[in-house]
């Protein structure tokens, strides 16, 4: 591992990703959501679609690996069964989409995810069916699909998740858990099937830190300066702003 650390030190785009993950630690900080959304497209531009995924969710299953052992007694395993179990099962149609389609429509498609999940957020757009086990399968395999081929897998659980009358501390446990259920079987799959190589693995070995550090800022900096909706504002405005950027860019590149 430490040769191909020593590699991407030589490599200008990781300073790049350095100072994005930076300000995605100082969303996760502040904000508790979105760092995924914020590198996604911009990791993707910078290493490749396949590299992307496998260095974000790297990154963010250290992270569920931390938080899971806090919040595993008040996840709501009825809801997180099915929607798991379906997510690991549409991965590899996922993995195959992501070696099967060009980087810049992957940078297209995370885009307009992450712009459509912004503009949600920001109407209050709440999903009003009944939960129940078809409901959580169908939803987490949508999911995982998209995980897999975007890294970003969140906005279909967080809508659904976040549309009950869960109290806080069993939203925050669901979604941690649902990840923590979920990263592993995505990283072995990506790296099994030849798509990403090790690189992305050691690149995520270097972000981690950088991500924390972030993480700390954003709660020592912004905790108590200003309300929760302003902090949640900031974020999706920073997102919205990413994801326009990747849409753009898709265009003119047409």
């Amino acid at each position: 591992m430490l040769p191909y650390i020593q590699h991407l030190f030589a490599d200008v785009g990781l300073w790049t990703a350095i100072g994005v993950t930076l300000v995605a630690g100082l969303m996760r900080g502040f904000a508790g959501f979105g760092s995924a959304m914020l590198m996604a497209p911009i990791f993707a531009i910078l290493f490749g679609s396949a590299e992307m995924v496998v260095t974000i969710v790297a990154i963010e299953t250290i992270v569920s690996l931390q938080l899971f052992p806090q919040v595993r007694r008040d996840a709501d395993w009825k809801t997180l069964a099915p929607m798991s179990i379906a997510a690991c099962a549409a991965m590899p149609f996922g993995v195959w989409a992501l070696a099967s389609v060009d980087k810049g429509t992957i940078v297209t498609a995370v885009s307009a995810i992450i712009v459509a999940f912004v503009i949600l957020m920001w109407t209050g757009w709440k999903y009003r069916g009944r939960r129940s086990a078809f409901a959580s399968a169908a939803v987490g395999a949508v999911s995982g699909a998209m995980m897999a081929t975007t890294s970003v897998g969140g906005p279909p659980v967080l809508l659904y998740l976040l549309s009950g009358n869960d109290p806080p501390a069993v939203n925050r446990a669901n979604i941690v858990t649902y990840y923590f259920l979920t990263q592993f079987l995505l990283i072995a799959i990506v790296l099994a099937s030849g798509v990403a190589g090790w690189d992305a693995l050691a690149r995520a070995v270097v972000l981690f830190p950088v991500m924390i550090l972030g993480a700390w800022a954003g709660g020592r900096l912004f905790h108590g300066l200003a309300s929760e909706r302003l902090y949640r504002n900031v974020a999706l405005g920073i997102l919205f702003a990413t994801g326009t950027f990747g849409l753009l860019r898709g265009f003119f590149h047409a």
